[in-house]
């Protein structure tokens, strides 16, 4: 009488979840690295948007805005002066130059 046994073995459970492991231990470390990389690039991409803003004021007055708090709510949001990570932008008067902090 032959047997119709058609499932896995514990062995071959255990080998497939060895391998799925094994593959998280490789991504996961992956991924916050990439994950840095995207904050970062997303808050160089902010620092334009908001010196574009810069720039749009300084040829509706011709004057450099005084601070970013005085670009809200008509040019940029409150949440616009600071980054993903909440690091606040930095901003020169004298220049009108918006920066990405140092770190």
């Amino acid at each position: 009488m032959p047997s119709d046994n058609k499932g896995f073995t514990l062995i071959e459970m255990l080998i497939v979840l060895m391998i799925i492991s094994v593959l998280i231990i490789l991504i996961v470390p992956n991924l916050s690295e990439k994950s840095k990389d995207v904050n970062s690039k997303g808050c160089k991409a902010l620092v334009a948007v908001v010196q574009a803003q810069v720039d749009t004021v300084y040829a509706e007055s011709g004057i450099y805005p005084t601070s970013l708090d005085a670009m809200v709510p008509k040019y940029i949001k409150e949440e616009q002066k600071s980054c993903s990570n909440k690091t606040p932008l930095n901003y020169n008067r004298e220049t009108g130059k918006v920066s990405v902090p140092a770190t």
